[in-house]
């Protein structure tokens, strides 16, 4: 049966990164390096007619006769499998959201990573440039009403693909060259027609209750419901603002009755430790450099050799947080640096908004999002990952955001409570408290969020003095998640959903072995890869 399983959870893997070759090149599975995928309605059909047979070949085999490992592997491909059917079948993201169709990332990728010889990637560059025009004309006959928003953010996407052909690329492989040529004019032809668009772009981009709650459940991957997910959030929403007020009280040395206490506590913080697009990557790699130095002298969990280096963020992908973790694909075989990815600011932001931005992201901002980030949040937790990702490549295909997110959170707080200071100075602890439950309760509202924007149950205004009143932040970065939570369904939530599965499970792990001091606890959550947390709890027999 171990052997039937294998042979079948390949022809899974295969298929649905045959499918999707732009997600399968950001894995790091390069063998479809050179197409676009088939989003047309002869597409869809073939692929869910296929996911189709093989849910049947996995409903037949006997998990029982497998051992603990694969069973979770086999729960993780079905999982996929239905995920990726209702989205054929139920959501068709592909018919009205133009941001689906954007080849950019596509392109992207292959420059992006040093993962073959620049000539060999520059191949499979031309062969996605001469798939464009094809791939674009189906754009337009798939898609139907779209919402406004989504045709706005994609006309602006699009642009950045272009500038991307016409710079980078067509350095590379001539202005002259036909498929650049012949890709610009595509690109630009659809972005006119986008543009065209606008005036009856009258969809509305909330999915309403019935099809959220289905999606709730794929993004998720939990029986968690709406209505659940949204009591917890507001439950933990009021700790945390109570978390806060004690936070500011202790920072500024007030009472805790005092007016607008966090408001002018986080205003002190940002005054005090103020960052600029002049020294933002260096604040960001010193605050690196402070993480590491910290695990090193308080064992929390054992430090992977890892690659890490922190780089200037492409101009495409500024203007939404000031760092991201860019590591390797899961599947990727040469061994690659992990970046963590800094902005300066987009280069058309007026000063105004550039200060509202920075002072969101301030000097000691920046070590709460550098531990989220790098260590001991992501770049350390993927490492791990890949360490034991390589005993099962259905682990690797199947990685969880709600748990790699999650433990991002969960590291956030276990630095804080273990002694981590931002700067050597006391009062500086109360600071990064402070910055932390600040992104705490964005966490936490950004749950909130998702949920009441596409069941209907919360309009802009209310949104932005969501944000702004109870979450401290500022109004460009309110008004960016507002938009994102209409963009964007079930991703918002992971964070938090995350973050308490991880919290559980640290929580009954050391009820189950007290004698385990953190390091051996905290590897030991993190030696199964990135499953998704009912699956951790499989495996822990918990």
């Amino acid at each position: 049966m171990k052997a039937t399983f294998d042979r079948i959870a390949q022809r899974v893997m295969t298929t649905m990164l045959s499918a999707e070759p732009i997600r399968a090149t950001g894995m790091g599975e390069h063998a479809f390096d050179q197409f676009l995928p088939d989003y047309t309605q002869n597409g869809r059909s073939s692929l869910a007619f296929t996911l189709d047979d093989l849910l049947t070949d996995l409903d037949a085999v006997d998990d029982l006769e497998l051992d603990l490992a694969d069973q979770v592997d086999l729960e993780i491909l079905r999982a996929a499998i239905t995920r990726t059917l209702f989205e054929l079948r139920e959501v068709k993201s592909v018919t009205w959201n133009p941001m689906m169709w954007n080849p950019g990332t596509g392109l992207h990728l292959l420059l992006s990573r040093d993962f073959a010889a620049l000539s060999d990637r520059l191949v499979s560059v031309s062969a996605r440039l001469e798939a464009i025009p094809r791939f674009l004309a189906d754009a337009q006959a798939e898609l139907g009403e779209m919402p406004r928003i989504h045709v706005e953010t994609a006309i602006g996407q699009f642009h950045g693909t272009l500038a991307l052909v016409q710079g980078e690329i067509s350095e590379l492989l001539g202005a002259n060259s036909p498929v650049v040529l012949a890709a610009q004019a595509s690109l630009t032809t659809f972005i006119n027609w986008l543009q065209e668009q606008l005036p009856i772009a009258n969809r509305d981009p909330r999915l309403g209750s019935h099809l959220y709650s289905s999606l709730l459940w794929h993004a998720l991957d939990s029986d968690t419901q709406a209505g659940d997910l949204l009591a917890a959030a507001n439950t933990h929403l009021i700790k945390t603002e109570r978390a806060l007020i004690e936070a500011a009280a202790r920072y500024l040395d007030e009472s805790a009755d005092a007016p607008n206490l966090v408001a002018r506590a986080l205003d002190d913080v940002a005054s005090k430790f103020p960052v600029t697009n002049d020294d933002v990557l260096q604040q960001v790699s010193h605050a690196l450099d402070r993480s590491i130095e910290f695990l090193e002298k308080v064992p929390l969990v054992s430090m992977p050799v890892t690659d890490v280096q922190v780089i200037e963020m492409p101009e495409i992908h500024r203007g939404v947080a000031v760092a991201y973790c860019d590591s390797p694909g899961p599947l990727e075989a040469t061994e690659l640096p992990t970046f963590v990815a800094v902005a300066p600011t987009p280069a058309s932001w007026e000063t105004e908004r550039i200060d509202s931005f920075f002072r969101e992201y301030n000097g000691v901002q920046l070590h709460d999002l550098t531990i989220h980030e790098a260590f001991p949040g992501h770049v350390l937790q993927l490492a791990h990952s890949r360490v034991a990702e390589k005993a099962t490549r259905v682990r690797a295909f199947g990685r969880s955001s709600v748990f790699i997110e999650g433990w991002a959170v969960y590291a956030e707080e276990l630095m804080i409570n273990s002694g981590y200071l931002p700067i050597e100075n006391e009062r500086s602890a109360y600071a990064l408290r402070l910055q932390q439950l600040k992104m705490q309760a964005r966490m936490i509202i950004n749950a909130i969020l998702d949920v009441r924007v596409h069941t209907h149950d919360i309009e802009e205004d209310e949104a932005l003095d969501l944000m702004m009143r109870r979450g401290f932040q500022e109004e460009g970065e309110a008004i960016g998640k507002w938009r994102r939570a209409l963009l964007t369904a079930g991703q918002l939530p992971t964070y938090f959903v995350g973050y308490l599965a991880v919290s559980e499970i640290a929580a009954d792990l050391m009820v189950l072995h007290p004698q385990w001091a953190p390091r051996e606890l905290h590897d030991f959550m993190l030696a199964h890869g990135s499953p998704a947390p009912r699956h951790l709890r499989t495996l822990f027999g918990l």
